[in-house]
């Protein structure tokens, strides 16, 4: 008999990174109230405060949010709770969140000053 291949269930492991590096060093943008309000809103288990050593939330000085999660986890839970506190914030208008690699997203402004300038012509 040919010996069995044992499979083990692997689990998920995922690493996302915010980088909100532009708008905190002009000052626009708390960095440690983001990291609190995601403390406060990513729901596990279609809990909230419910993180536990499944979801890690930690801030690389004032540069990047990284969320590190050991169970299934969506990048675009993300998003939605990043636009969210931009929204709370009035922030909204100013600044967007863009996917700029597979596990990144990244705070850009809008790029505003070419519709000023067209204004101004007319």
């Amino acid at each position: 008999m040919p010996a069995q291949k044992t499979t083990k269930a692997k689990r998920p492991s995922h690493r996302f990174v915010i980088d909100v590096s532009a708008p905190a060093n002009d000052k626009i943008f708390d960095v440690a109230a983001f990291e609190k309000f995601l403390h406060d809103r990513v729901k596990v288990q279609g809990r909230t405060n419910n993180l536990g050593e499944a979801v890690t939330i930690t801030r690389n000085g004032d540069s990047s949010i990284v969320v590190e999660a050991k169970i299934e986890f969506s990048k675009r839970y993300l998003k939605y709770l990043t636009k969210k506190f931009l929204k709370k914030n009035n922030l909204r208008d100013w600044l967007r969140v863009v996917s700029t690699q597979k596990d990144t997203y990244t705070l850009k402004y809008f790029n505003i000053s070419n519709q000023e300038e067209e204004s101004d012509d007319e």
